[in-house]
């Protein structure tokens, strides 16, 4: 059971898609498949919207999600009543979606049901700790697409990245973007005392002098670094910014004369909407970019098959992923 035994080691995880068809639901359904029988007890919900049978998009089959006796699950009452499986309410939320009220549920049989969950970072780490409420051992999140807060360190422990043919038909290409999340998710955390200080700031630009004090630049946004540039380096070169980091904010630091020595601090991954070239070339000329929070990649699996038709070979990915990244890549399909 390859990288399953590592997940038994966590208590929340999310299976994050590169992009649209990337094998999300393949792979969630293997993970599933190996979990069912063993100790832990299994909980699953959904960012978006997982386990239509036809993709509204593309109009093409999807895999279903299946799901297995015992395990928990949450989705909202329109989803709720086309499952095809026999199962226990047990709570109906006060909390309102597009889809009707969250229902969290135990499956009494085994069978595929259609996920939809909290969308927001709060109400996800809440869910979290309400299926722990029900003895879930592990609760497992399906992410959205071109979303991957449901991976951010602030809400699961460990994830699982998908990637494929759908995001290039071309594999360097396809190794490109990859590594360049993979390397994101893998920014170094910075220490642990400064965690401690900045972990409640959730806005705003603020300067970190060379003592570690944190000081309030009174920059609200990046986007209004510019106007004070005459004062952003008063304090030194070390920065953190309480929301998202974009290319426009990194091109800016770069110009900076000091912009060899700044270091950006963020939450953690999640935060950073910087495009791979812009980030590279902050990096090149010396900048530095740290995370308060990170979480742990387990494995990264891959779908060689696009929408379009076209394949890819299945053994040429998982061996240049695996070259460039060090880290085990699997097509589930295969295993």
């Amino acid at each position: 059971m390859p990288f399953v035994k590592d997940i038994e080691n966590y208590k929340s995880l999310a299976i994050v898609g590169l992009e649209k068809n990337t094998g999300k639901t393949e792979c969630l359904n293997y993970v599933l498949s190996q979990l069912k029988n063993g100790t832990k007890k299994i909980a699953l919900t959904s960012i978006g919207v997982d386990g239509e049978s036809v993709d509204q998009v593309t109009h093409k089959h999807k895999p279903e999600i299946e799901i297995y006796e015992g395990m928990l699950f949450v989705t909202p009452e329109l989803l709720y009543k086309k499952r095809k499986l026999v199962a226990e309410v047990l709570e109906i939320s006060t909390q309102t979606t597009a889809l009707g009220r969250l229902i969290t549920a135990r499956a009494q049989t085994s069978g595929k049901v259609i996920l939809s969950g909290p969308t927001t970072t709060k109400s996800l780490k809440e869910l979290i700790v309400k299926m722990q409420d029900y003895g879930a051992d592990l609760t497992i999140i399906d992410g959205a697409l071109s979303r991957k807060s449901s991976g951010s360190p602030t809400v699961t422990e460990a994830m699982i990245l998908t990637t494929g043919a759908t995001v290039s038909g071309n594999i360097p290409q396809l190794v490109f973007k990859t590594e360049y999340v993979f390397n994101l998710i893998n920014i170094e955390k910075v220490e642990e005392v400064l965690v401690d200080k900045l972990m409640e700031i959730e806005s705003g630009v603020w300067a970190i002098n060379p003592f570690g004090e944190v000081i309030d630049l009174k920059i609200n946004s990046v986007l209004n670094s510019e106007k004070i540039k005459e004062n952003l380096f008063n304090f030194g070169t070390r920065f953190y910014v309480g929301g998202a980091i974009t290319d426009s904010f990194i091109e800016f630091l770069k110009n900076q004369k000091l912009g060899t020595e700044i270091e950006i601090i963020v939450r953690d991954f999640t935060k950073i909407f910087v495009s791979p070239e812009m980030y590279y070339s902050f990096l090149k000329r010396g900048g530095k970019v740290s995370v308060l929070q990170k979480t742990k990649l387990i494995a990264i699996c891959i779908n060689p098959t696009s929408p379009e038709g076209y394949n890819l070979n299945s053994d040429e990915l998982k061996e240049a992923l695996e070259l460039k990244l060090l880290l085990p890549v699997y097509d589930v399909k295969k295993l």
